[in-house]
């Protein structure tokens, strides 16, 4: 239990990367799988996630994102991209992976499709795009949780302008839209962040037990 609570009191939203250090690629592997493992309303994962270590993609990205040195400092970049809308394909593509993953009929399959569907394809535009960042968030943190198991730093970014990321990343022609990013990487020495106490609500304030 201890371990638990360790990683998340370690972990801080870094300011200041060592631009000098990179996450390895059997590092960034691990990330990306617990990232792929991650939960999701219904197993849809209605999202695509873009890992970016290229420094001249971070230099576009970074005015974009309101000139944080995290955007060109950090080992990399992940983008979650939330899809802007879906149709039934959405569903019809997650039970064929189900059919074949499980060695199940996909006709098996039609009662939970159905269901699926009643819930999700009468959603106005703009729910359906909302629902798809919720989801992306799920992950993100899974991402965020698993880094700090690593001993690797990170820095959630909501700082940006997300029809520039559109824009820079290609992103417009594929139904997606940068929902939220995170940075990756080592801190700095020079990061005085580091050492500041949390600042939490107190459980008394924070959590009802009924």
């Amino acid at each position: 239990m201890s371990n638990v609570l360790e990683h998340r009191t370690w972990r801080y939203a870094t300011k200041k990367f060592d631009p000098a250090k990179s996450v390895s690629d059997e590092n960034l592997q691990t990330l990306l799988e617990a990232t792929r493992l991650s939960a999701s309303s219904y197993g849809l994962q209605p999202y695509h996630v873009l890992v970016i270590s290229d420094p001249k993609v971070k230099e576009q990205l970074k005015p974009a994102s309101w000139g944080q040195s995290q955007i060109t400092d950090a080992s990399h970049i992940i983008v979650f991209a939330n899809a802007t809308d879906f149709g039934e394909e959405l569903v019809d593509d997650f039970l064929e992976n189900v059919s074949t993953t499980r060695n199940i009929p996909v006709d098996g399959l039609k009662g939970y499709s159905d269901f699926m569907k009643s819930k999700l394809m009468d959603l106005p535009a703009e729910t359906k795009s909302n629902w798809t960042a919720r989801q992306a968030y799920i992950a993100f943190g899974n991402l965020m949780q698993a880094a700090a198991e690593l001993k690797i730093d990170t820095c959630p970014m909501e700082g940006f302008e997300s029809d520039k990321y559109n824009d820079i990343l290609g992103l417009n022609g594929k139904n997606l839209n940068a929902a939220v990013v995170l940075a990756v990487g080592y801190r700095s020495e020079e990061d005085e962040t580091q050492h500041l106490p949390k600042v939490r609500k107190s459980k008394e304030e924070l959590f009802t037990i009924i």
